[in-house]
């Protein structure tokens, strides 16, 4: 037994030096400590030796036992050491690259509009993207044979023909007139949806912006004065504007609104298609039947609203021709902006 315990040693002062990784620790714990490893073995053959043997042969098994386990822990400590700092690193490799998000473009510009008139003093409301065909269509005085209605403009819900894919945000217009009395200063943000032909300049879904202020005596003059100072805020302070006379079923009379393309400078290019004019937005004096079906009396309180299409601003914002590549989440064109 004497001669088994020293041959022991001996195998592990052996194996000790080939010990050099984590893989190589575990192979030894698994040849000498576990319950049927080596040393294990000895142990259980104690039962077996003579009574009068036990004490000496025990002391010398005791401190075989001990040297073994000591030795493990050592190498463990140094080993694990050794790989928490990074031994195996190449220094010579280049660092690694922290990648920081951004906003979407789209959110960024929408972000930049919202600013702008809420320091106009406007609030912002949001709303339901799925909207009844009232909200919708009849209280913005959308006659019953409007072409919008048709399935070729709107996504209706399948199953009830009554609720549908919002394809503005007007009705948040109506929302709000319903819920809040008079003097009312209000932009609608939001995502709008209309069963369109996708293309490089219209997609089926896309976002908007709305305003709405209503009041006494609210004019058309300052309609413009309004529309004005936002876009010289929004497209620099040498921006032209001219108003042409538009038709909307929400608002009486209606214009849309258009800047001297600030790619050009009003020059002509691509972009303006050589006519050095863009349309950046519908508005005009709130319809009295929109203002009566909202529950506001027209005879005493007038308003107006305006809309601006959020993609067409990021795409001139940014030179994208495409308003696909907004949607199609390519970082490499998204860590532009």
């Amino acid at each position: 037994m004497i001669e088994d315990i020293k041959s022991l040693r001996a195998k592990v002062e052996i194996d000790l030096p080939n010990v050099k990784t984590l893989d190589d620790l575990e192979n030894f714990r698994l040849k000498y400590l576990i319950k049927k490893g080596e040393l294990q073995s000895l142990l259980e053959r104690m039962k077996d030796v003579p009574k009068e043997q036990k004490k000496d042969i025990g002391i010398e098994l005791n401190q075989v036992k001990k040297f073994i386990e000591a030795e493990f822990e050592n190498l463990k400590e140094r080993l694990e050491s050794d790989s928490d700092g990074s031994l195996d690193i190449d220094l010579t490799l280049p660092g690694r690259k922290n990648f920081s998000g951004s906003l979407h473009p789209i959110q960024q510009v929408m972000d930049q509009m919202v600013s702008i008139f809420v320091k106009l003093g406007f609030s912002v409301a949001v709303g339901p993207e799925i909207e009844d065909e009232y909200h919708n269509f009849d209280a913005a005085n959308f006659a019953p044979e409007h072409p919008a209605r048709d399935m070729q403009d709107t996504f209706f819900i399948k199953g009830n023909s009554n609720y549908l894919l919002r394809t503005h945000t007007t009705p948040m217009q109506v929302r709000v007139m319903q819920s809040q009395k008079p003097p009312i200063r209000t932009i609608m943000p939001g995502r709008v949806y209309r069963n369109e032909a996708i293309s490089a300049r219209s997609l089926a879904e896309f976002h908007q912006i709305e305003g709405l202020y209503i009041d006494k005596n609210v004019t058309f003059a300052q309609l413009k004065g309004t529309m004005m100072l936002f876009a010289k805020q929004m497209y620099g302070e040498n921006s032209k504007f001219r108003f042409r006379p538009s038709y909307f079923p929400f608002t009486e009379p209606s214009a849309e609104m258009d800047i001297t393309c600030f790619l050009c400078s009003g020059k002509g290019c691509r972009i303006c298609k050589y006519q050095g004019w863009l349309e950046i937005a519908g508005c005009g004096m709130v319809h009295p039947n929109m203002l009566r079906n909202s529950g506001i009396d027209p005879e005493v309180y007038t308003g107006y609203a305006f809309g601006f299409g959020i993609e067409r601003v990021a795409m001139l914002k940014t030179g994208i021709d495409d308003i696909r590549l907004l949607y199609e989440n390519d970082v490499r064109i998204l860590e532009q902006f």
